[in-house]
């Protein structure tokens, strides 16, 4: 198990100031569930790995993986690749965090979507580097943008978009490029719910002049406070989904009622008695 997961380490390159890229950081360990490889991060080595991709590069986007990310990956395997190809894979989650520690990353811990996205935003180190905000239902993302501005005043909002609930045609696609690129944005945070924003970050990484994108689902309704957060000894038991549920019964029973089948996979991976492949991870695009 030690040699595989050392084998799936991902080892990323980084640009020196110059461009250079001709410094290689070191491998980073990964736990591998259900084949997918999650990154054996707590919230201090997310940031300092998210901290170094800004400076150095290349640019890439980020992916919050928990239970349901890992049950798309193993119906489509296009969701797989997304997911494998991220720079940054946040173990999203208390069973992707108990499968690492498992496997002996015992460090590891919880970072969540919406976590992440309020550390990036309220630290000074990240002052310099503007934010897109791209996604949740009408209105959200520019209550997000007031909302952010109102108790981190030093940060910078380059814009919002908030997109329809389908895919955006051709013509809509070429506008947000534009938009984006004219923007400059060094950040765009995405709030479109798994798998689809890892599938628009891997398709759209290539044409937008950004440095990140991160995939952080419901993170704008936290933000905004649109969507209460659970406690900490809940998250940490494996309970957030339970108060999610109560807040949102409607949308979200469904999607709880198929993640129990999570636990007859992990099952069978924890005993040994099914392997699930690790994905081959990291296909470089055109622009690293």
């Amino acid at each position: 198990m030690k040699d595989t997961l050392e084998r799936a380490a991902l080892e990323t390159i980084s640009f020196d100031a110059q461009g250079d890229r001709s410094r290689p950081s070191p491998p980073h360990s990964c736990a591998s569930v259900l084949g997918i490889p999650v990154d054996a991060l707590d919230m201090e080595s997310a940031i300092s790995r998210i901290a170094e991709r800004l400076q150095f590069g290349p640019k890439g986007y980020v992916c919050a993986i928990g239970v349901h990310g890992i049950l798309e990956g193993l119906r489509d395997r296009s969701v797989a690749r997304a997911l494998a190809n991220a720079a940054i894979r946040l173990p999203d989650g208390a069973p992707t965090v108990w499968v690492g520690r498992r496997q002996g990353h015992r460090t590891m811990d919880h970072v969540t979507g919406p976590a992440i996205m309020r550390q990036v935003l309220s630290r000074r180190e990240f002052a310099g580097y503007s934010h897109f905000f791209y996604g949740g239902k009408a209105g959200v993302a520019e209550e997000l943008a007031s909302t952010m501005r109102r108790q981190f005043p030093w940060i910078r909002v380059s814009g919002t978009y908030t997109p329809p609930f389908r895919d955006l045609t051709f013509d809509e696609e070429s506008e947000l490029v534009a938009r984006i690129n004219d923007a400059r944005s060094d950040i765009i945070w995405v709030g479109i719910s798994t798998p689809r924003q890892d599938l628009f970050m891997q398709r759209m990484i290539p044409r937008f002049n950004t440095r990140l994108m991160f995939g952080v689902g419901a993170a704008f309704d936290f933000l905004t406070g649109h969507i209460r957060e659970c406690p900490i000894w809940m998250k940490r038991a494996g309970l957030h989904w339970l108060q999610r549920l109560a807040q949102d019964p409607k949308r979200l029973w469904k999607r709880n009622l198929l993640n129990t089948a999570f636990l007859w996979h992990i099952g069978f991976q924890l005993t040994g008695l099914r392997s699930y492949p690790l994905h081959k991870e990291h296909e470089p695009n055109a622009d690293e």
